[in-house]
């Protein structure tokens, strides 16, 4: 909060699947964390990035692996719900070990614990109120709160209401939260909601928990001109985890190929963003992005911050 550069990791799932060539039924990452074979793709892939921030002397937020552990999700794999808690909590201690070896010298490191959608990450489907998205994420974030877990991100939110009953389930367990939205080719929420709309909302309801918003899973092309407008809701966004793919979540759906974009022209779009958002702190990617992209954001990115790369 303090305003220094935080790097954190890429796609997880599309880099697992497409380029480590591993099998994630429903796009459930954590199921690697079964098996010892599974626990080491896991630490390479976060290694990865720990090995960038500390050459470019940058703090690191290590998103656990569990986007798609919550109740429902891990009912369709078979999880109990003790079987997720644990699961969950195998997540952060697998993280605790990549801080242990990183955090040294301005490497500061942050261990998030994520948090998916119910439903499908890109269509807002059978949207719940807001007390049922609080009651249904408040197992998962319980869990967290009882880890070495730092704080916790709900990562492609595509409606509202559940971004503030996640964020009032964070508040009860007193876990500081991150909230981060989805939007379409045009800037809006799947719902068709603004995104100024859905953060001014949430601030609204939760009194302004959430410590920061972040934009996901959408190409910098699909909201720049959204942050043309003015308002302190602009100054709630610190974090970017971008598609390098300029295609819509439909076609993205689609493809049976994976769309990785251009790494360096994805890190000067992220500089451009960053002019816009003077706020803008925390930088990683999303579908389709890997360790070379967000190497090139921070080389692009880094000089912004008063910092030679």
């Amino acid at each position: 909060m303090t305003g220094g550069l935080f790097l954190t990791d890429g796609g997880i799932e599309t880099t697992l699947i497409f380029n480590d060539g591993l099998e994630l039924p429903d796009f459930a990452a954590f199921q690697l964390l079964k098996t010892a074979e599974g626990r080491e793709a896991l630490l390479k892939y976060f290694r990865s990035y720990a090995e960038i921030a500390r050459r470019f002397g940058t703090g690191l937020i290590l998103e656990s692996a569990t986007w798609r552990a919550s109740a429902d999700w891990g009912a369709r794999l078979g999880y109990t719900p003790e079987a997720l808690a644990d699961a969950n909590r195998a997540a952060i201690q697998l993280l605790e070990q990549i801080r242990q070896e990183y955090e040294h010298g301005p490497t500061h490191v942050v261990i998030s614990g994520c948090i998916g959608p119910r439903g499908d990450g890109y269509v807002a489907g059978s949207m719940m109120s807001v007390q049922q998205a609080e009651n249904y994420h408040r197992a998962a974030i319980e869990t967290f709160a009882g880890t070495s877990a730092d704080m916790i991100c709900a990562i492609t939110m595509n409606y509202v209401e559940e971004a503030i009953g996640i964020a009032r389930a964070a508040q009860r367990a007193h876990l500081p939260v991150v909230l981060s939205f989805t939007v379409e080719t045009d800037g809006r929420l799947p719902t068709g909601q603004t995104l100024r709309g859905a953060i001014e909302q949430v601030d609204e309801s939760t009194v302004g928990y959430p410590r920061y918003y972040m934009i996901n899973c959408a190409h910098p092309s699909h909201f720049e001109a959204v942050l043309a407008d003015e308002g302190r809701w602009l100054g709630r966004i610190r974090g970017l985890r971008a598609n390098a793919s300029r295609q819509s979540h439909a076609e993205l759906n689609e493809s049976p190929v994976l769309d990785i974009g251009n790494p360096l022209e994805l890190g000067s779009d992220y500089a451009r963003v960053k002019g816009r958002l003077r706020h803008l702190n925390v930088m990683g990617g999303c579908c389709g992005t890997d360790h070379r992209h967000v190497e090139q954001i921070a080389s692009a990115c880094l000089p912004l911050f008063g910092v030679a790369t």
